[in-house]
């Protein structure tokens, strides 16, 4: 304390106090305008999404791809253990909030010794959601091929292994890209809930960039904005991904 009260003291004699005083609380500071503002925070605020919320959806929707192929595959197991497990991660994911699930991984985890940092947590949070929800989607469009494709594959001598990779999977995917295309909308929206737990987002950004002068109204819209573009973005991608497959269907 006495270290505290010496250093304060200093401050105070050099005039360090009253140049911060001045410099955040003065009143004959004006408050920048909206468009200032927007001008300050613009490429802050597009660094924060290229830098942060653009690698979270991407990295949390190829692990969600790949657990959600997994869990169709179980789904749709002769075996009862693997439809079981499947059954009970996707129930537990839809049938629990995303911002529960963040809460759980990031604030619960480290009591029983577990600590993630704020990216990491939110990595694994959200390819779990994708998992859940997407597992659906891909099993319902690999039931949606008829049978005949897997015995014509058998016929040919290919293992199921083979017949899902080449036969099934490329026909399977023009049905599943719309809804899976919604998902990563969605998934491109949700990462602003990892604000919630420290991850420095988009969101987030704007959020710490209209604290000081309390003018949420253009940095948000800025942030509706940027996320308006991404999402424009991945609709034209997903018209020309569904062009591609659709050399896989037949007419």
């Amino acid at each position: 304390m006495p270290e505290i009260n010496q250093a304060l003291a200093e401050m105070e004699e050099d005039g360090t106090t009253q140049a911060i005083y001045d410099k955040y609380f003065s009143a004959d500071k004006a408050a920048p305008s909206a468009w200032d503002l927007v001008k300050d925070n613009a490429w802050p605020m597009a660094w924060a999404t290229i830098k942060v919320t653009i690698p979270l959806t991407a990295i949390s929707f190829a692990i969600g791809l790949v657990l959600a192929l997994v869990t169709a595959i179980g789904r749709m197991s002769t075996s009862a253990v693997p439809r079981a497990i499947a059954r009970a991660y996707i129930s537990i994911i839809r049938g629990t909030p995303l911002l529960v699930q963040l809460f759980l991984i990031f604030y619960a985890l480290p009591e029983i010794g577990i600590d993630l940092p704020p990216f990491v947590a939110a990595v694994i949070a959200l390819s779990l959601n994708v998992g859940g929800y997407a597992a659906e989607v891909i099993r319902s469009a690999i039931e949606s091929i008829p049978k005949g494709q897997w015995e014509a594959a058998q016929t040919i001598g290919m293992g199921p292994r083979t017949a899902l990779r080449r036969i099934i999977l490329p026909q399977a995917a023009r049905t599943a890209i719309p809804p899976l295309s919604n998902t990563l909308v969605s998934l491109l929206k949700d990462t602003s809930l990892t604000s919630i737990i420290l991850v420095v987002e988009l969101t987030q950004t704007a959020r710490f960039a209209a604290a000081p002068t309390f003018q949420y109204m253009p940095m948000f819209a800025l942030a509706a904005l940027y996320y308006w573009i991404i999402c424009t973005i991945l609709s034209v991608l997903q018209d020309r991904a569904e062009e591609r497959f659709s050399r896989y269907v037949a007419a």
